[in-house]
């Protein structure tokens, strides 16, 4: 597409599709998913399952964004416009907007925390306990609304400067500076007395663990939420690639630098929760309320705490940033809006349907969906449907219904890698995601 934004260069590219990748399902959501399903070997089964079914359709997701430079909903057809899965760019992009409307309101509780670690106003709630102080917040009809859209206005205003200055500008000082601060508090995990059970409950391996299905699902649902598979972040940003940069290497730069974020995360949580006789399966209260408990005991505790929650802010600024830039890639491609008007039009949309989840702990806290209240409706519905259901149709799209010779030249593949990619396209990528999506509707 003649005139189309690109990426400054590769190394701007790489940082921000680690940055599109790397967010709070890394810091947050990792490290008690594995906590709920057995550590080690959770790890070993996430690593299999990364490497199997991450990779092959990062490449996927690149390759036709590379050939296509469209948005995502434009891309399909426009590389097979007979093909009967060549509409699942619009399942990509609602998935993304369904995650991006919940995913908005625990961006704005990580924005509001490091607010209140950096002032010091987080020691007050000692004394009523964290968990009180957390639901009591949650609970609030307009704060948290606030922080909400706090958070989707910043991720706007990136958007809207555009991919050289807005979008990979931020991600070349950003993610150097998240990686600094992660390795510190890993350093400063590991140096905690007792912290050795941590790091034993990451990696020692139970081979129980090998025999329970759910931990299976749980490791493929994490690998989809944490790399943000699915969604046609990997389309839109392999949209703006020059047609020289590798997809293959950028997609291991992906990968990797987003399981060694999971990884780091694992290491930082773990070996505090062990010290400290946390519960490691405690869910998100672990980083809202079980490590704040944690930093208000140790000396320079509010540092940490700042330090933490500036991470999983920053963190999930920049995955919001991308599943932003979709939508706001639509708008242009398809319907000739400015990106200016376009990032206002898709920023709106975020937040008045992320009125409902945010709402789901104050005003609807009463209001259950299948069992669920409204925040964990959303999740169920794009984490377990949405998303495996783009992923599958991905799949399909690339492994069948384009030509295995163009699907190969499209990702600059060959030989024995480019058959074993096209074959796990066809057969084990949308096989085992099947298998997320049909527990998933099980739910119901």
């Amino acid at each position: 597409m003649a005139g189309r934004e690109q990426w400054g260069s590769q190394v701007g590219f790489v940082l921000a599709t680690i940055g599109s990748a790397v967010g709070i399902g890394n810091i947050w959501r990792f490290p008690y998913i594995a906590g709920e399903n057995g550590g080690g070997g959770f790890l070993i089964v996430y690593l299999l399952c990364v490497a199997l079914i991450g990779v092959p359709l990062v490449i996927a997701e690149l390759a036709v964004g590379r050939t296509a430079r469209l948005d995502t909903v434009s891309a399909f057809p426009a590389l097979a416009p007979r093909s009967p899965l060549r509409h699942a760019g619009w399942v990509a992009a609602a998935a993304g907007t369904v995650i991006l409307s919940f995913y908005a309101v625990v961006a704005g509780w990580t924005f509001r925390y490091f607010f209140v670690a950096l002032s010091g106003a987080l020691r007050e709630a000692e004394a009523s306990g964290f968990a009180r102080y957390f639901s009591d917040f949650t609970a609030r009809a307009a704060e948290p609304l606030l922080w909400q859209a706090g958070a989707v206005l910043l991720a706007g205003l990136v958007v809207a400067r555009g991919v050289r200055g807005g979008i990979e500008h931020l991600n070349r000082w950003m993610m150097p500076v998240l990686a600094g601060i992660m390795l510190g508090l890993a350093l400063y995990g590991l140096s905690r007395p007792d912290g050795a059970g941590g790091l034993e409950y990451l990696f020692g391996i139970d081979s129980e663990t090998f025999r329970r299905p759910g931990v299976y699902l749980a490791a493929l649902g994490q690998a989809f939420f944490s790399i943000g598979i699915g969604m046609a972040i990997f389309v839109t940003y392999g949209s703006y690639m020059r047609t020289e940069a590798p997809v293959l290497r950028s997609a291991l730069y992906i990968v990797t630098g987003d399981t060694l974020f999971a990884v780091l995360a694992g290491v930082a949580i773990f070996p505090a929760v062990f010290a400290y006789g946390l519960d490691p399966t405690s869910g998100p209260e672990l980083a809202f309320v079980a490590l704040p408990s944690v930093f208000s005991e140790v000396e320079g505790g509010m540092v940490l705490a700042a330090a933490f929650f500036f991470l999983l802010a920053a963190a999930g600024l920049t995955s919001m940033i991308s599943v932003l830039e979709v939508t706001v890639a639509i708008c242009m491609d398809r319907f000739g809006l400015r990106r200016r008007s376009a990032s206002v039009l898709m920023g709106a949309v975020v937040l008045a349907l992320g009125l409902a989840p945010g709402l789901s702990f104050g005003l609807l806290k009463d209001v259950r969906v299948a069992g669920e209240d409204l925040f964990g409706l959303f999740d169920l519905v794009a984490s377990s449907i949405f998303l495996p259901l783009s992923g599958i149709l991905i799949a399909l799209f690339v492994g069948w219904s384009l030509r295995r010779r163009d699907a190969l030249l499209f990702a600059g593949l060959e030989g024995p890698l480019g058959w074993l990619w096209i074959w796990l396209l066809r057969i084990l990528v949308p096989g085992s995601i099947a298998l997320v999506l049909l527990n998933g509707l099980s739910d119901f």
